[in-house]
């Protein structure tokens, strides 16, 4: 996130975490949030339709009022209001800040574990419980990507930590030792 985003994105989650704070729905939010940034991930249309500059407030908040049929008033609420404000297009930055305030609040961390292959349930709670032993915190929460040129393993990055413990790495790691040696 750029400074200017940064200076952007985090005013508003501020606004959004204290309104969820007021009125107890900070956990109702969050699960709100973490769909629309799955959303906004999934659907390429659904970015640069919020994005352009072109298309008027009022359709955007047509479209996104039905998107949003089954999320709870408030957040309902601070979409039109980020509409009206001409910041929908940074959602995704505000939503993601958001999340972080939360995490924060909760004493969860984020592990970010990228993988060759998708990880099963069983292997996601060993990430989890070995996060555990090392960060302080109360609770993991695991964001996962697969990247197939790891050919195996996985990197784990939590906060400004990262943990390398795929095939690439390891053989990155081999190639040095050889060069260091000759």
């Amino acid at each position: 996130m750029s400074v200017m985003t940064s200076e952007i994105a985090s005013p508003y989650a501020a606004a959004l975490m204290s309104i969820a704070d007021s009125k107890d729905k900070v956990d109702a939010i969050s699960e709100d949030i973490r769909g629309l940034r799955q959303l906004l991930s999934e659907s390429e249309e659904l970015r640069e339709f919020l994005g352009s500059p072109l298309i008027k407030g009022e359709v955007k908040k047509s479209v996104l009022g039905r998107a949003a049929e089954d999320l709870d008033p408030y957040t309902r609420n601070f979409l039109m209001l980020l509409i009206d404000k001409g910041r929908v297009y940074f959602l995704d930055d505000i939503c993601a800040e958001y999340q972080a305030r939360v995490r924060e609040r909760n004493g969860t961390v984020l592990a970010e574990v990228t993988s060759a292959i998708p990880l099963s349930d069983e292997q996601k709670e060993s990430v989890r419980q070995k996060v555990l032993a090392f960060a302080d915190a109360n609770q993991v929460e695991l964001e996962t990507t697969v990247d197939p040129e790891l050919i195996g393993g996985v990197i784990i990055k939590v906060g400004s930590q990262v943990i390398d413990a795929s095939l690439r790495g390891q053989l990155r790691r081999i190639g040095f030792k050889l060069n260091s040696t000759s």
